[in-house]
């Protein structure tokens, strides 16, 4: 390994034999680091905290740190981190609460911007980019391919769909659908991330249906049942391979808890 003479490794930890610890990082011993990762300087990664392959972290982070939560009691919970993320200075990831699953989790490939604050039990899906001080509360859940601007903030226990883009300094208290994009304070939604479905592959025709369902659900007048009941009609009409995306956002629908951004 890889580890400078000035950080602190506590012998309990497990880190694979190709792990890298920059000086003066602090690595606890309930700490677990898979191949390739790097921590940088200044690091401290503590707390029943499982690291993936081929993360890099850039100095200053806390990750593992105990919840900014009053009511957390030392509880052995957990931080899961998977593979090839980036996360840059300052970001602060916390444990999990026994008040809700136990576990923040944090999946794959994101690229994680300074000073970003991921709360306990939040989960954050594969492919998200974070902008500078983006900030998550508590239980917040997050999809794959989701942008948050910089300055962003997440209530408690709110939910962002799939694909879905927040702009610059919006403070959300609602769901965000996947696919949407919204703005502001408070915020509003301006349409679909259109730009980001075709850098992914999403065909015209996808779109095009996305498009749609995000008219009957925001454009059309309808209440919220109707909009269920006007997508499930579409979802019906079109092709599997356009359905399974438009039962995406049906689905979300189902599933929020605090009524979504509309």
């Amino acid at each position: 390994m890889a580890i400078h003479s000035t950080a602190i490794v506590d012998p309990k930890a497990q880190l694979d034999s190709s792990v890298e610890v920059g000086a003066y990082s602090i690595i606890g011993p309930n700490v677990r680091i898979d191949a390739g990762t790097k921590i940088g300087p200044h690091v401290v990664v503590e707390g029943h905290t499982t690291i993936g392959k081929d993360n890099q972290f850039f100095q200053f982070s806390s990750i593992g740190a105990a919840p900014q939560d009053k009511k957390y009691a030392g509880e052995p919970t957990l931080l899961e981190i998977g593979d090839r993320n980036v996360v840059r200075e300052f970001c602060t990831f916390n444990l999990g609460t026994v008040q809700d699953g136990g576990v923040t989790r944090v999946g794959s490939d994101n690229w994680i911007m300074a000073y970003v604050h991921i709360a306990h039990d939040c989960h954050v899906g594969n492919r998200t980019i974070f902008a500078n001080n983006a900030a998550l509360a508590g239980h917040v859940h997050i999809g794959d391919w989701v942008i948050l601007g910089g300055f962003s903030n997440v209530h408690q226990f709110c939910k962002i769909g799939a694909h879905a883009m927040v702009g610059m300094s919006t403070s959300l208290t609602q769901d965000v659908p996947p696919f949407v994009i919204l703005n502001g304070n408070p915020a509003a939604a301006h349409g679909i991330n259109i730009e980001g479905l075709k850098r992914r592959g999403f065909s015209r025709e996808q779109i095009s249906a996305i498009r749609q369902a995000y008219k009957t659900l925001y454009k059309s007048g309808l209440t919220l049942d109707e909009a269920k009941a006007a997508l499930d009609q579409e979802i019906a009409q079109v092709s599997a391979d356009v359905a399974q995306h438009l039962q995406l956002m049906r689905s979300f629908l189902d599933t929020s808890t605090r009524g979504i951004v509309r």
